[in-house]
């Protein structure tokens, strides 16, 4: 299998966060760069993630696709009640 570029970055982490790395590659023997890589990665998708989401968002509200406040109020209001309303759309 052919080995992947890498970059070696650096970063100051706050030591109680560095002990828990250290303590999560010794539980799962693995080394802290691996750990590292796959938090990386992690985030990386979240972000990623959030960012389709947004982008998603604001083409909904450009497209005029949108509930009014008073529709989405009357909704969270009614969710405390025995007879709750359907989930404005």
């Amino acid at each position: 299998m052919a080995q992947l570029e890498t970059k070696v970055f650096t970063a100051h982490v706050p030591l109680p966060l560095a002990e828990k790395v250290d303590q999560l590659a010794a539980r799962l023997e693995r080394s802290r760069g691996w750990i590292m890589k796959q938090a990386l990665s992690a985030w990386i998708g979240q972000e990623e993630e959030r960012s389709r989401l947004t982008r998603e968002a604001l083409a909904e509200v450009d497209a005029g696709q949108v509930i009014d406040h008073q529709s989405v109020q009357a909704w969270a209001d009614s969710l405390g009640t025995d007879k709750p309303l359907q989930v404005p759309r």
